[in-house]
């Protein structure tokens, strides 16, 4: 296993980088392929389990010496992937206060939009902040859900603070980006649903379909006007009065966990 010690080595500078959210550089100073670094021995484990071998496995050698899960992912890897660092490169490659000693280096997946959309779905319409993102794929998926659509303007799935939030949520669902959420409607062939106060019924009160597309927006606006005049359905969630209405992401769980509640009784 190569070992690196010098913050001056030229491949851990380029870590560096793709570990602070930034894009990797070509020969010729341009952007490289989407990669991401995945830290913590829960994500890589995931990625291992549902994706394969990493680009790079990033270790700490001190760790490498005393946690077994540590050992057992060099173990599950072919050794040529394998780098370890001291312990004060890993801990400046980290984004967390106390990192666990492990990262993955991989290649973003990035699925093709489905020519007709009949699965159970969540749409998110510029959902900004990223432990909401994160905590909204991580509810899809234990929801059963495994496709997500993202407008422009939500925070990047990818990003580090929303691979933490959503716990692996990523490996199991196909999650698109940057997608004009209006013109993605031409090829929704199930209904569309929409959290919403005005003109909508109790969730409770209604009968949810098997399938949807569950539009979910921004923390603060809400969902944008031109997307809600297409929804097939909106529904509330009953609460108590003078209360502020629930965040996107707890909202989002009530909604899915009680669709998945109705077809379980069907």
């Amino acid at each position: 296993m190569k070992h690196i010690s010098s913050r001056d080595n030229p491949v851990y500078k380029r870590l560096l980088r793709l570990a602070e959210g930034k894009r990797a550089l070509n020969a010729d100073g341009q952007a490289a392929g989407h990669q991401v670094v995945l830290e913590g021995v829960h994500l890589c484990q995931a990625w291992l389990q549902y994706m394969g071998s990493p680009e790079l496995a990033l270790f700490d050698a001190k760790r490498l010496e005393h946690n077994a899960e540590i050992t057992a992912l060099t173990q599950a890897l072919d050794i040529s992937l394998c780098m370890s660092f001291e312990p004060a490169l890993m801990q400046r490659l980290s984004q967390v206060e106390h990192g666990q000693g492990v990262c993955f280096v991989v290649q973003v997946p990035a699925p093709l939009l489905p020519a007709r959309i009949e699965h159970n779905c969540i749409w998110l319409d510029r959902v900004q902040d990223p432990g909401n993102v994160g905590t909204l794929l991580r509810t899809a998926a234990a929801a059963g859900i495994k496709h997500a659509y993202l407008s422009s303007g939500c925070a990047s799935a990818w990003s580090p603070k929303v691979l933490r939030s959503a716990q692996g949520a990523h490996f199991v669902m196909a999650i698109h980006e940057q997608v004009d959420l209006l013109r993605l409607h031409d090829r929704l062939v199930v209904p569309l649903l929409a959290t919403a106060l005005d003109d909508a019924s109790s969730l409770y009160q209604t009968s949810l379909p098997m399938n949807c597309a569950w539009l979910l927006g921004n923390e603060g606006q809400g969902v944008d006007a031109a997307l809600l005049a297409l929804a097939d359905q909106r529904v509330f969630i009953p609460q108590a009065e003078n209360v502020e209405s629930l965040n996107v992401a707890v909202a989002a769980g009530i909604c899915l966990f009680e669709q998945r509640r109705q077809q379980s009784t069907v």
